[in-house]
């Protein structure tokens, strides 16, 4: 068993629960009889425990759970095909699943639960006014959490929809009128944002929780900083694109250019006052070579714990089942390490995102794979046989010098997993030059059968071919936060990896971002903070302070942790990157000619064109016409 953390043992809270026989959904209601008392509960720590317990399951964490149906998806039959937001970006796509629709593009209704979960922190911020048997520090920092969820509850509201209604007081249900509360506008929801943060930093706890499972100081500075290169971001590029109507005119959306400025030094001034605790520092990060460079990144994934130093908040997961872990193990294995799960290879990496990682001969600049001689990399228009090929006797070959973490993120072709050989080929060259690719054939050369996706049947290879839907169709596999040690499982929830939610690298990264859209702040600790990422990754060489240098290293290093379309919702870059966008591919071939593999540039196979609508900046609000909100643009 791991840490016992506040964010998944409930056993206390069901038994205490189950012990207050009442009809009312407040757990914390002050009543004689039938209910217990908030002084009577927080007069012991497991009573404190249990009930935060139930508060931190609902902050929204965007962690292996968060999908386009709901936050902590997790149920007892939590099939959704894989549909995570690792496949509605430019880094992922879904090996059956290429749409990144509302639909599936985080467009769940958070506005109903953002508000159930309000009711439920005011609840608790009355309860923590009245205790008086509570010693002064442990009320202080009750108060402090709820400071840290209402700010977190907040800013999922405000990155969602912009200004939204803000209740900070439990609301008298006998007072039907003062129940309707009008939305603000943004700039005043992210300054309620901010103010809840400083209010969690000055209530909580100053010294690290040492599981890293509750918040601290830290942790809320941790948010600001995230929270602020949001709302920042927003204001300076909200002219990218023009929204127009009600919501626009009143400032429910949008902010002007000008408050940017303050909200780049809250983030630049949080990520300070966490670099000054001196409690956090990148793990390992002076690497002896590119291989543990490598191996260190991805073990501080399948085990945040041994990361420590690095790690600000993690949300835990130690029990299996609905409700409990996740099947991030199940959907993310190849193919090949399937074990009992019929349903494998849902996550594929693009194209995209490899031609993304730098090689270490040429520091500061992405490294797009060369596959001909000519040295072309935008041809996606499939094989050629005019064209020269570069050859290689291993798929591996044309992967060499590439950034450790991309080796730690992904699996490329004929590299091993779980002492297994990953084999992903998209096809073969036939002696006499036909070529024969994404289609299930095989032929007999000099007395050895070859076979198009690189075996002969399916539970052998891990690539192209459209059977179960269990195999990737970019060429590639994927690795980050898979367990060495889970065999997948038929079910659901069987997965306990650990999820980091804030981590220092991240702050560094928002700290360099601001310094550089804002010009305040120090570019000498920020391009320090850049440069140490990039060598614990193995690099020597120091590469400038730059927005496209600090970008690139933030969708690199930062990969599949949630990050990459928010970034894009913020920066309001998704509209231009997604005009009619099709995700690439890289298909190995086998040339039977040579017996030497050859690789193919190409869109990513039955995918197709993808347009991100500028509408989807703010999702919908629901329930417009009964609660007379006023809804967002474009709707």
């Amino acid at each position: 068993m791991k840490n016992n953390d506040i964010f998944i043992r409930y056993a206390v809270w069901l038994m205490i629960l189950s012990i207050s026989a009442s009809c009312n959904d407040n757990f914390l209601d002050v009543a004689p009889t039938d209910k217990i008392t908030g002084d009577a509960l927080f007069s012991s720590q497991e009573g404190i425990d249990a009930y935060l317990a139930n508060l931190y399951r609902q902050i929204p964490i965007e962690d292996f759970n968060t999908t386009p149906e709901a936050m902590n998806y997790n149920p007892g039959d939590a099939n959704n095909a894989g549909r995570y937001p690792i496949i509605f970006t430019d880094n992922g796509i879904g090996s059956e699943n290429s749409s990144i629709t509302p639909a599936g593009a985080w467009d769940y209704n958070y506005w109903e639960t953002g508000y159930r979960f309000n009711k439920e922190i005011n609840l608790f911020k009355d309860v923590i006014d009245g205790l008086t048997s509570v010693d002064e520090d442990v009320k202080r920092n009750l108060m402090g959490q709820v400071y840290f969820m209402r700010a977190y509850n907040y800013y999922a509201l405000a990155k969602r929809y912009g200004g939204v209604a803000i209740i900070s007081e439990s609301q008298d249900i006998g007072n039907i009128e003062g129940l309707y509360v009008s939305r603000s506008t943004e700039e005043a929801t992210w300054d309620y944002v901010m103010a809840s943060c400083d209010s969690a930093v000055m209530f909580l706890d100053q010294e690290p929780d040492p599981a890293r499972r509750k918040a601290t100081k830290s942790v809320a500075l941790a948010l600001k900083s995230r929270a602020a290169l949001h709302a920042a971001s927003v204001a300076k590029f909200w002219d990218r694109y023009e929204f127009t109507g009600e919501a626009v005119d009143l400032g429910l959306v949008g902010m002007p250019k000008s408050a940017a400025d303050k909200y780049y030094t809250q983030c630049i001034e949080a990520c300070e006052e966490i670099f000054n605790s001196g409690y956090y520092t990148l793990y390992k990060g002076t690497p002896a070579n590119p291989e543990e460079a490598s191996e260190n990144y991805r073990l501080m994934f399948e085990d945040p714990n041994i990361a420590l130093n690095e790690v600000i908040l993690i949300k835990g997961f130690n029990e299996i089942g609905a409700g409990y872990g996740s099947n991030q193990d199940n959907w993310g294995n190849p193919n090949q390490t399937r074990g009992a799960w019929p349903h494998p290879g849902r996550f594929n990496p693009t194209l995209d995102l490899i031609d993304t990682y730098e090689t270490y001969d040429q520091p500061g600049k992405s490294a797009p794979i060369v596959t001909t001689k000519d040295g072309v990399t935008n041809d996606y228009s499939g094989y050629n046989p005019i064209k020269e090929y570069l050859t290689f006797d291993d798929p591996q070959e044309i992967f060499e010098g590439k950034d450790a973490r991309m080796f730690a993120t992904v699996i490329v072709p004929n590299s091993t997993w779980k002492d297994t050989k990953i084999i992903i080929q998209g096809g073969y060259i036939q002696p006499d030059g036909k070529a024969v690719i994404l289609a299930n054939e095989s032929i007999e050369v000099d007395g050895t059968t070859y076979y198009t996706f690189g075996a002969s049947d399916p539970a052998l290879y891990s690539g192209f071919s459209t059977f179960g839907g269990n195999m990737t169709r970019t060429g590639f596999g994927f690795k980050k936060f898979l367990s060495t040690s889970y065999v997948p499982r038929l079910g659901w929830n069987f997965s306990t990896t650990d999820w980091i939610d804030f981590r220092y690298a991240e702050i560094l990264l928002d700290y360099a971002e601001a310094v550089l859209e804002s010009g305040k702040g120090d570019p000498v600790l920020a391009a320090k903070g850049l440069n140490s990422i990039r060598k614990r990754a193995a690099h020597t060489t120091d590469i400038p302070l730059t927005i496209d240098n600090v970008l690139r290293e933030r969708r690199i290093e930062l990969v599949y942790e949630n990050k990459r379309y928010w970034d894009l919702i913020r920066r309001r870059e998704y509209h231009n990157l997604f005009n009619q966008r099709e995700r690439k591919a890289l298909i190995p071939i086998l040339d039977l000619r040579t017996m030497k593999y050859i690789f193919v540039r190409a869109n990513v196979p039955r995918a197709g064109q993808v347009t991100f609508n500028p509408s989807w900046y703010y999702k919908v609000i629901p329930g417009v016409g009964t609660s007379g909100i006023i809804q967002n643009p474009h709707y």
